[in-house]
């Protein structure tokens, strides 16, 4: 059972969902890959003859071939190798692209398998992909119409038929010599699952990311509308001749695209008013205010093409709108004179937001304020309110971005280790890099990145950077503080926390450091008074009655930490408070209340259900619960899963595999206890590991090294009340060994 809700900080790689897609080989590769494989391919397939190959993926070959049988052209989709899950994905192709009906997708002739390779038959399309078209299409406003049209009635039986394309681009789309437009690679379409959820990979390419619906960054279910959100980008860049946020790139693309709305894409002056409004709703951000199907594009195209205006106003405004236009009608102009003043208030958000004056120094400020306060509730959605308000109008502001990027990761480090925030924190660390490297709130977005991703040394020089830069920078301070106790660099520490007191004698954030530096060091009774001193400068944050009671719980004083744990609920609810106190109650044996308080730690509206360590703690609970194994074995699994990425980034954290060698051995992993010796010969002085190494040692049947480990941990000041609370230590503490181990160590 941990006690200690301080939590220092650890992040996730970025992830991007993307594809790999066929490239085009050059002509060395085409002549080389054509004699080799057409060798093979007359093996294995001899009805068909290979003429040239077409394109390449992470996983096949396309090529052109003749049917012997038929007297017919060709294109032959081939496996590259023969792994099941290849097999599966080919067939999975070959269905799906076999169902589809409208002439628009490509026909599907036949699946091979000849037990030693895969290959899907098709459809020769002949023609130019849509890229090299574009330029030209620009010029000709009724050719982009007519291809979206196509696209959408195809694309509205497709998903009709519940299948989702999920990379509609150039490079999947086809031109045929008259203007009959093709639809490619519908391959890695699929069944719309809404519960489905997929990770974006490093390698995504640029024209994946460039079509790809905001909320598909995320991680997102992917839907028919993110097949509308592509389509409007497409449409976009056949009628202005680019695409929208052409100069960005990477992840600084993604970003962009995460934190703004296709309200500011610009647009030339010849492009209609009513083109324009379908645009956005194409790919408006909103998914309640994006086009809502297909056949909904059709119409509204139609209707444009035939020079009639639609009516393209979001649902909620257009309710507002109606009701609007009604009281213009019945009262006249002095009506409508009085709604102009008035109507404000009934207005929707977003739309009583454009009538407020806005200075960007003031939101900047506002939301730096709000950061500087990210433990009180309210105060990131007001950060991240701020900083959207400047990135709506410049979608290029660097402190803006970084300043989102800083309220995404403390979105991840208060109560849930939510992935989409990480995601979020490093991609808008980097875009503020790339539009100003001599920000230093960019530099102090990267540095908390960066430690957040274990690059400890990394993540120093860069937060460096940025106190080279502004030497007064509260966030930068905190996040080297913090990087050098993830280090520990204890001497470094107390010298910036000394350094900051006289700097900045009001802040709450040197007291609660200090705090920290002294628990770490086991001066439980120095943390209780640092910690008391946060919260005389501010009385109304959890994070500081939480930090307050686990030292009072080190002080064996459990009903005084109970008190404090009572006062800060009475502030707010907080899953550092639950966690907190259930760890209280299952010290004093109460597993029924211990486990009710790690249920509102774990749970969505209360605490964080992303936090490993209070999945931990509940199923150390559970275990002592009647009838409860099976939740405590999947609370485990939980913690497992949780804590696996971050001990794959972080090998060498002394924690992270001391605790992870705990779960382990209680779902009856073998090597288990081999893993808590490890984690504790890196930390060799530090009690806490040693105490969790001996408590994987003893579930693991291993008494002896569980024995020295305990005496070690009690040695360098682990509480005894502690040892004596654990369950699963209680025929240890009799055997006579640990009394004599014991006496040993404190010599």
């Amino acid at each position: 059972m941990t006690l200690l809700n301080l939590k220092l900080i650890i992040i996730r790689y970025l992830t991007y969902v993307g594809y790999a897609r066929f490239r085009q080989p050059s002509r060395r590769d085409s002549a080389l890959k054509q004699s080799t494989a057409a060798n093979e391919f007359a093996i294995q397939l001899e009805h068909y003859r290979l003429d040239k190959l077409l394109g390449e993926g992470g996983y096949g070959h396309v090529y052109e071939a003749w049917d012997l049988k038929l007297q017919r052209s060709v294109a032959i989709k081939r496996l590259k190798t023969a792994p099941v899950a290849g097999q599966s994905k080919l067939i999975n192709e070959a269905r799906h692209a076999a169902s589809l009906g409208h002439h628009a997708f490509v026909k599907i002739f036949t699946y091979e398998d000849d037990g030693q390779s895969q290959s899907i038959v098709m459809e020769l399309v002949r023609g130019h992909t849509l890229g090299p078209c574009l330029p030209d299409i620009a010029r000709h406003q009724d050719q982009a119409l007519d291809i979206i049209s196509q696209i959408a009635a195809a694309m509205a039986d497709a998903h009709a038929a519940g299948m989702v394309h999920g990379d509609l681009k150039p490079g999947n789309l086809m031109l045929e010599p008259d203007g009959t437009v093709r639809i490619l690679d519908f391959g890695l379409a699929r069944y719309a699952d809404p519960l489905a959820t997929q990770s974006l990979t490093p390698t995504a390419p640029l024209g994946t990311i460039a079509y790809m619906a905001p909320e598909r960054l995320t991680g997102s279910p992917l839907q028919p509308s993110s097949d509308i959100y592509a389509l409007g980008v497409l449409l976009y860049e056949m009628v202005t001749g680019e695409r929208p946020l052409a100069s960005l790139h990477g992840l600084a693309l993604a970003a962009v695209q995460l934190q703004t709305s296709s309200d500011q894409w610009t647009f030339p002056d010849n492009i209609s008013q009513p083109l324009i409004a379908l645009i956005r709703a194409m790919t408006a951000r909103d998914l309640q205010q994006r086009m809502p199907s297909m056949s909904s594009v059709l119409d509204h195209v139609t209707r444009i093409r035939a020079g009639k205006v639609p009516m393209l106003l979001p649902p909620s405004v257009r309710k507002h709108w109606q009701h609007y236009r009604r009281w213009l009608i019945a009262g006249g102009l002095l009506i409508a004179c009085t709604l102009g003043v008035a109507g404000a208030k009934w207005l929707p958000g977003d739309y009583r937001e454009r009538l407020t004056p806005y200075s960007e120094a003031d939101a900047m400020q506002a939301g730096l304020q709000a950061l500087s306060m990210a433990d009180r509730d309210g105060e990131l959605d007001t950060a991240s309110t701020q900083f959207n308000r400047i990135l709506k109008r410049e979608p290029h502001h660097a402190a803006a971005a970084a300043g989102m990027s800083l309220t995404y990761s403390m979105r991840y480090i208060g109560d849930g280790r939510d992935e989409n925030w990480l995601q979020k924190a490093a991609a808008g660390a980097q875009m503020a890099l790339q539009e100003n490297d001599q920000l230093a709130l960019a530099h102090t977005a990267q540095a908390w990145v960066l430690a957040l991703q274990g690059h400890g040394e990394a993540a120093l020089r860069t937060v460096e950077r940025a106190l080279l830069l502004d030497p007064r920078d509260l966030l930068a301070l905190n996040a080297k503080a913090n990087i050098l106790l993830r280090m520990r660099r204890n001497d470094a520490v107390q010298q910036l926390i000394n350094d900051a007191a006289l700097r900045f004698p009001g802040e709450r954030m040197f007291a609660d450091l200090a705090g920290i530096l002294l628990f770490q060091r086991g001066d439980y009774a120095g943390a209780e008074r640092e910690f008391r001193r946060s919260l005389q400068l501010e009385s109304d944050t959890p994070q500081a009655y939480a930090n307050l009671s686990a030292a009072l719980l080190r002080q064996n004083r459990s009903d005084e930490a109970l008190q404090v744990l009572q006062r800060g609920l009475q502030v707010r609810s907080s899953g550092m408070l639950y966690s907190n106190l259930g760890t209280a109650l299952f010290a004093r044996g109460d597993y029924a209340g211990a486990a009710s308080a790690f249920k509102h730690a774990v749970s969505a509206n209360k605490g964080g259900p992303q936090d490993y360590l209070r999945w931990a703690n509940l199923a150390d609970t559970l275990r002592w619960l009647p009838g409860k194994e099976h939740d405590a074995r999947q609370a485990y699994q939980r913690a497992i899963q949780l804590l696996k990425p971050i001990l794959e980034r972080q090998p060498d954290d002394p924690t992270y595999i001391t605790r992870m060698a705990i779960y382990a051995a209680h779902v009856g992993e073998k090597d288990a206890a081999d893993r808590a010796d490890h984690g504790a010969s890196l930390a060799p002085d530090n009690p806490d590991v040693h105490f969790r190494a001996a408590l994987a040692n003893e579930l693991s049947g291993r008494r002896q090294p569980a024995l020295v480990h305990l005496a070690r941990a009690h040695a360098l000041g682990y509480p005894t009340a502690l040892i004596a609370s654990e369950p699963d230590l209680m025929a240890l503490r009799r055997d006579p060994r640990y009394i004599s181990l014991t006496m040993e160590y404190s010599r």
